[in-house]
């Protein structure tokens, strides 16, 4: 703030994973109620430290490379999301912000919108410490779909939360059967986290950059290192490669640990 001279709200949202997207919805919805004509939103965080690093070790949730592991001789095989061998995720540092702003003064300043914050779906699951939960998952997808105004049908793209953990990605590709049923195999999947690895509180806000402008570009990301679950067969994970994919509206899924969660439909403009 002192170095742009903002002088409205200015505060950090903390949600884990979710913080990203937190950031984002909050931010939107200030600009909705009229509290500010520009926002700038995002997440950042530095957390290859030794305490940490020896912290997320101990929960399990980091990956462990023995010999005999394909990251053993190649570490940037260590993150695979929805892989059969998938064994935890790699923490990331890095950062990355939107710049929000309402739609008149966009119009008055002469700038190109590339994006729309459309929806927006929040819940706590109220479960487990790390341990993610399908039902208030689901909730959190529906009710931001529905806040987009739009349906299931209408979702083209899916920047999947998909940190490479077992029971996480599990829980996320069962969740979104929930909720798209029968159309779940049309609709790709993208995981950035297999090309960047879990950079925590500012991973929502980096996929939403990099959802965004892979719309932009009418493209899908690839999900990196992909190997075949036959527990996902059902489901495309755009795997090893970008792909060609022209679409208007993708979901960005954010789930942190504590049961954190929050979803965002944005809108291509």
């Amino acid at each position: 703030g002192m170095l742009l001279g903002f002088t409205g709200p200015n505060f950090s949202p903390q949600g884990a994973g979710a913080s990203g997207n937190h950031a984002i919805a909050i931010g939107s919805r200030m600009i909705r109620d009229g509290d500010c004509d520009f926002v700038i939103a995002g997440g950042v965080e530095t957390c290859i430290i030794p305490e940490i690093i020896q912290g997320f070790a101990n929960m399990w949730a980091t990956i462990k490379v023995e010999p005999g592991d394909r990251a053993y001789d190649d570490p940037t095989q260590a993150s695979r999301p929805f892989s059969i061998d998938r064994k935890g995720f790699v923490l990331a540092e890095g950062g990355g912000v939107v710049v929000l702003a309402a739609d008149e003064m966009t119009a008055a300043l002469g700038l190109k919108p590339r994006a729309e914050v459309l929806g927006v779906g929040w819940t706590s699951d109220a479960h487990h410490f790390t341990l993610p939960h399908g039902e208030t998952i689901i909730r959190a997808i529906r009710e931001a779909i529905a806040d987009a105004g739009l349906a299931p049908e209408d979702i083209e793209a899916i920047n999947a939360h998909g940190t490479s953990t077992p029971k996480g990605d599990k829980v996320e590709i069962e969740s979104l059967r929930s909720v798209f049923g029968q159309m779940l195999p049309k609709i790709p999947i993208s995981s950035n986290k297999s090309q960047i690895g879990h950079t925590l509180g500012a991973a929502a806000a980096i996929e939403a950059v990099l959802g965004i402008e892979a719309m932009q570009q009418k493209l899908v990301l690839p999900t990196a290192n992909h190997r075949p679950d036959p527990a996902f067969d059902d489901v495309d994970v755009v795997p090893n490669h970008a792909r060609r994919h022209a679409h208007e509206f993708f979901l960005s899924n954010a789930f942190g640990f504590g049961g954190t969660n929050c979803c965002i439909v944005f809108r291509g403009v």
